[in-house]
């Protein structure tokens, strides 16, 4: 079958500024630019474009201007995949998650400018677009599966790698969120040393942001410790699946680098594109985590 080209332009264009969405509201947090317009939404310090810019209203105001037009593309996305693309299976479903997703992260996001949130709340936001994300990514991949078919149509995972796919991109949502709750409740800094709050001292952490603070690392040890025991099983059993092989194999890539950004983070007191390469490196490990589960569900092997 062949796919247009145009589907299939509008579909990187879709992926990447939902990426571009999710480094904004990275962006926006990190510079403490949420109440740069105010508390007016959708206008901006209560004019439709703001004529006093600071950089704190260029931020806020530009994160939604690149989400309201991105919010077209998605849309345009869903609605031309699903009539072009509705014999494949995942695609109705992606068209939906990606649209309902959307609309819900920026309801959040409004209602954060409007009444504001509480800290476990706002960090519920970052994860909500990261599922928008990867339901975009997904439909990106379908389109150019159609033509390029990879070698996905003949994919057999075994039990041991069904368990770690699964249970590692459910994990993985644990760690993206504590990691959002570090900067909603502003504990990037309250452990100024790596990889203990404090080198010098093998104490348990004595307040709640320290709590937090450790907490997230603890979780981003051991979900980097999963995916290593799931390559190195990936290595040994699975060269002969490419997709399966060179998926996981970039995985352990991404969350090396997801690893060694957060600590570098800490090292560097919140250098700003460190900060923002760190939350990249986490959208794209997810999005590739999704497509895992994507492939796990066209699997015909049980063994």
């Amino acid at each position: 079958m062949h796919i247009n080209k145009y589907l299939k332009w509008l579909a990187i264009a879709s992926t990447v500024g939902m990426l571009l969405i999710l480094l904004g509201g990275a962006l926006v947090t990190k510079t403490d630019s949420g109440m740069g317009c105010g508390r007016h939404w959708p206008g901006c310090n209560g004019q439709l474009i703001p004529d006093e810019i600071t950089a704190e209203v260029l931020i806020e105001f530009s994160h939604r201007l690149v989400t309201g037009a991105v919010g077209i593309f998605i849309v345009a996305l869903a609605i031309w995949a699903w009539r072009s693309l509705g014999h494949v299976r995942e695609t109705k479903f992606l068209s939906f998650m990606a649209v309902f997703f959307l609309v819900l992260q920026a309801l959040i996001g409004a209602a954060q400018v409007k009444w504001g949130q509480g800290d476990f709340i706002l960090a519920l936001h970052f994860g909500i677009s990261l599922i928008s994300f990867a339901a975009v990514l997904l439909l990106t991949l379908l389109v150019f599966e159609v033509d390029r078919k990879f070698d996905t149509d003949k994919i057999r995972i075994g039990k041991t790698l069904r368990f770690h796919t699964i249970g590692i991109t459910l994990y993985s949502y644990v760690v993206i969120y504590t990691g959002a709750l570090v900067r909603h409740t502003e504990s990037s800094l309250v452990c100024r040393d790596w990889p203990l709050c404090r080198n010098d001292e093998w104490t348990l952490p004595t307040n709640l942001y320290e709590w937090v603070q450790m907490g997230h690392r603890t979780a981003a040890g051991l979900i980097f410790i999963w995916i290593l025991i799931a390559a190195i099983h990936v290595i040994r059993n699975y060269k002969d699946q490419r997709t399966i092989y060179w998926g996981w194999i970039i995985a352990l890539v991404l969350v090396t680098c997801q690893l060694c950004s957060g600590m570098f983070v800490v090292l560097s007191k919140l250098n700003l594109y460190i900060a923002l390469l760190h939350s990249l490196f986490i959208s794209l490990l997810f999005g590739l985590l999704c497509y895992m589960i994507l492939l796990l569900s066209r699997s015909r092997g049980n063994n």
